[in-house]
């Protein structure tokens, strides 16, 4: 009997072990600091968290043949002509396998006027990217303030209120 319930133990330990979140889905959490990153960019500059310090940035991981991911760069490219000035700095990260050939004809198609890098399992991994589009929001001390999954128009404006926010802190 003593047996029979250590082995039903066993296994219901084991199950519970093997269904537990993995780092897949360890993604950063809001006011929780962005994890380090280094890419890259199509243009072959090296870009790293760095790079923005005391800046709010996007983090746009998107993949060209993505239809929502299609919708949303006009809206990046628009933010980074509006407030770009301001602070804003957007960062595309493309999850394509097709490779750097296929993302700088997207830039053109687009006239993306933001840097874009391939990224690579590391990266997706360390920000929870399960499926695109996912925008990190990163304020200017290196804090995901909002993280933003998929896109229509009510995220384009709420992201657009965070942007603002986030600019006007000190």
């Amino acid at each position: 009997m003593i047996r029979s319930l250590t082995r039903i133990l066993l296994v219901i330990l084991a199950a519970s072990l093997l269904s537990a979140p993995g780092p897949v889905d360890a993604a950063p959490r809001i006011g929780h600091p962005s994890p380090n990153f280094k890419v890259i960019s199509t243009s072959g500059q090296m870009i790293s968290q760095e790079n923005y310090r005391d800046h709010v940035l996007i983090l746009d991981f998107f993949a060209t043949w993505c239809q929502p991911c299609r919708l949303s760069i006009p809206h990046l490219v628009e933010m980074n002509r509006k407030y770009g000035k301001q602070g804003l700095q957007v960062l595309g990260l493309s999850v394509d396998e097709d490779g750097e050939r296929v993302v700088k004809a997207f830039t053109d198609e687009f006239r993306v006027n933001y840097p874009l890098a391939l990224v690579g399992d590391s990266t997706t991994v360390d920000f929870g990217v399960r499926s695109v589009p996912i925008m990190y929001v990163i304020d200017k001390k290196g804090k995901i303030a909002e993280v933003y999954r998929g896109y229509s128009h009510e995220m384009a404006r709420s992201l657009e209120l965070t942007i603002k926010r986030l600019l006007a802190e000190k």
